[in-house]
């Protein structure tokens, strides 16, 4: 019985996204026998919930993802040039220069205050 009920039914994915200019989110999975009734599923389940701009429903058996091989494929990739560690110090930077500007010799009328 089990057997059947697995060929019958298949799992689609619930996406949505609240607003129009949102990303899609995926919210859960569900068990429908064709995609039209996924989607009706997933509109009773979920409209009456929260306000969403738009509904995915997708038959999981269609989302493909990386396989092993791709995934070590990417960490090989280097993408350092990407990423903005060469502009860490500019923080301490910052810092030394406002507490430089407001010494005593500033604040008691001291030094740079003539001009």
């Amino acid at each position: 019985m089990s057997e059947a009920k697995n060929e019958f039914y298949n799992v689609y994915e619930v996406f949505s996204k609240k607003t129009d200019k949102s990303p899609f989110q995926h919210q859960f999975s569900l068990l429908a026998p064709n995609a039209d009734m996924a989607l009706i599923m997933a509109k009773e389940n979920f409209f009456r919930r929260e306000q969403v701009a738009d509904i995915w429903v997708v038959k999981r058996e269609n989302i493909r993802g990386l396989s092993q091989s791709e995934r070590e494929m990417l960490k090989r990739l280097d993408k350092d040039y990407r990423e903005t560690k060469g502009y860490g110090y500019l923080k301490k930077k910052w810092r030394e220069y406002n507490q430089e500007q407001f010494t005593e010799q500033h604040i008691l009328g001291g030094k740079g205050d003539a001009q």
